[in-house]
């Protein structure tokens, strides 16, 4: 394939998808790639220097990652002519199958598409998963942080974040209310003057297909529980079938058979414990991933829920700086850190590359390439032991972090200290 201005490397493979639906990871696959806007020109440079590092570390040369850069922000549109999100990105991204992005900024004005809507619109990325691993050496407002260790797949094609809803007092929010009253004998609205309304959409077909992915990501990763996480006991058309549905297709589907308690579900496999499927209430499940966040491994969970409980759970051991996330579906992946652009950084070579290399690590993992995903890992939480960090870190000291006396370094300075620990 031919581009205006991605330049495709002269070696390496596309990765491919079998009939069976299993990705097919060549030794030199070709990754796409995004510096992004703001701190991503800091952080996506040195993100690859440390994966480069870890996979010659590990395999020497049997493995190698041909990186192919393609554009999306404030660099698109001085390439494309004032395009923030030129097509042949998408084209690009479609044909690697998996790419890793840095954040990206969103234009003053109308008409500009982001690249995550874009991806879950044109590729419907119908997965948001974050990984949340606590480190002990690192500030939090947990006594033991290292607990937690849940990745959340949380919906990203319908729920509220469908953005289906109508302003107070606008002449369609009035239609709707008079709908609502009239033709649907809707009787509990206590206030319908000025009265915004939003339409929270949940299917069957978008609930089977999440949990269809969830469990196969937990038997594949060898996870002790997955957690379907929902408000169904108020709301039980919407997240309330969620939960039905996500458990009759593990019934069906899987072959999931009733937990002794009666509440859960079972998964059996050969000479391993089963995979447990539990069920939580959403506003249970903040205060139980609070105070006991190690009962949880895999959490599968509508939209707006994963969102909430994402971002608490990031909170609780050391924040977005070090949160890696993907979006994915069956057949392209798209990995990402969780933090914006920092504009006011931005070229000083000050942020944090936790995030990014974290995002790397998780798509080493999803590649298969554990030995370099691990080794990385270790070298992140060597680093952080150390006391070695960036700004951020150094100045979010808790009691019980290892990081008092802490040397600040440099973005490229950090990235070379987890290199070291290799």
């Amino acid at each position: 394939m031919t581009y205006q201005h991605i330049q495709v490397p002269e070696h390496g493979q596309n990765i491919t998808i079998d009939a069976q639906g299993h990705w097919q990871i060549p030794l030199e696959p070709i990754i796409a790639f995004i510096d992004g806007d703001g701190v991503g020109l800091d952080v996506m440079p040195v993100m690859r220097h440390v994966v480069d590092s870890a996979i010659e570390h590990c395999y020497k040369s049997a493995r190698k990652i041909h990186w192919m850069q393609v554009y999306n922000g404030e660099q698109a549109a001085k390439l494309y002519d004032g395009d923030w999100f030129p097509q042949e990105t998408i084209n690009a991204v479609r044909a690697c199958k998996i790419a890793i992005k840095g954040p990206l900024t969103t234009p003053l004005g109308g008409g500009f598409r982001s690249l995550n809507v874009a991806l879950r619109q044109e590729m419907d990325l119908f997965v948001n998963m974050r990984t949340i691993k606590g480190f002990s050496a690192l500030p939090s407002p947990l006594k033991n942080p290292f607990l937690t260790n849940i990745t959340v797949l949380r919906d990203s094609s319908e729920d509220v974040y469908s953005g289906i809803e109508w302003q107070a007092g606008s002449v369609e929010s009035e239609k709707m209310l008079d709908f609502l009253c009239e033709e649907m004998g809707v009787t509990r609205l206590r206030f319908s003057q000025e009265c915004g309304i939003g339409i929270k959409n949940i299917s069957k077909e978008g609930s089977e297909r999440l949990m269809r992915f969830a469990i196969n990501y937990a038997l594949k990763n060898d996870s002790e529980s997955l957690t379907l996480v929902h408000k169904g006991n108020v709301l039980k058309f919407t997240d309330g079938a969620f939960k039905r549905w996500g458990y009759a297709l593990a019934q069906n589907e899987f072959n999931a058979t009733a937990h002794e308690n009666g509440r859960w579900l079972q998964i059996e496999r050969v000479n391993q414990a089963p995979l447990i499927i539990k069920e939580v209430i959403a506003d249970n499940m903040l205060q139980q991933c609070l105070m006991h966040p190690e009962q949880f491994d895999v959490v599968v969970t509508t939209n707006q829920n994963g969102d909430f409980l994402a971002d608490m759970l990031s909170a609780q051991v050391g924040g977005v700086g070090i949160m890696p996330a993907a979006n994915l579906n069956n057949d392209v992946a798209f990995f990402e850190p969780t933090h914006g652009t920092f504009e006011r950084i931005a070229g000083q070579n000050k942020a944090n590359p936790s995030s990014s290399i974290l995002s790397a690590v998780l798509m080493l993992k999803f590649m298969g390439w554990d030995e370099a995903a691990l080794l990385i890992e270790n070298a992140l939480e060597q680093t952080f032991k150390s006391g070695e960090v960036t700004f951020d870190l150094a100045q979010e000291q808790s009691d019980n972090s290892s990081i008092h006396n802490s040397t600040t370094l440099t973005c490229t300075g950090f990235a070379k200290k987890v290199i070291e620990h290799f």
